[in-house]
């Protein structure tokens, strides 16, 4: 009995320690990880803005992108959808000034099938939302215009309905 009491208790002081180990790491690397999500983030919104922005300011939503007269000529929101098939998929969407016409996106986040859905960012892809209204994207499988992507077809809807998200936050304004 004696012998399980002392196991026991050093198992017990390992996991403790350890469990501090792991504390104190987090508490080190939260920062950092922080500012390189921020930085992420404003990276990506300067990336889908429309041509002719040269300031980029944050925003209670998003980004605003203004030229040089200082006019706001366009938006970068995130959009976000639980339905992929990795998880969360979290873009950033530019728009133009009109607020429904997407410029492009950037992905923030997904956890997408390896080969399959991870081409949600490839340029045969993505680029068929450039340029085309926000409101109510589909998969032609849908009804809609947009080719899903090859045996990703749930992603592919992911992605339409973080723009719609986008989207909504921006009319919302």
């Amino acid at each position: 009995m004696k012998k399980i009491v002392g196991l026991i208790l050093s198992l017990t002081i390992i996991a403790a320690v350890c469990a501090g180990v792991l504390a104190y790491v987090n508490i080190l690397t939260l920062e950092p990880i922080e500012k390189a999500t921020a930085e992420k983030t404003v990276k990506a919104a300067k990336e889908v803005m429309p041509s002719g922005v040269v300031t980029v300011e944050k925003s209670s939503f998003g980004f605003l992108g203004k030229d040089s007269k200082g006019d706001i000529i366009g938006y970068a929101v995130e959009g976000k959808d639980s339905g992929g098939y990795g998880g969360d998929i979290i873009l950033m969407v530019g728009f133009n000034a009109d607020k429904t016409t997407v410029v492009c996106y950037k992905k923030l986040i997904a956890n997408e099938t390896p080969g399959l859905g991870s081409k949600l960012d490839s340029p045969e892809f993505s680029s068929q939302f450039n340029n085309r209204s926000a409101k109510d994207l589909k998969v032609k499988k849908d009804g809609g215009e947009i080719d899903a992507i090859t045996a990703a077809t749930i992603t592919s809807r992911a992605v339409c309905k973080a723009i719609e998200n986008a989207r909504e936050k921006l009319a919302g304004l």
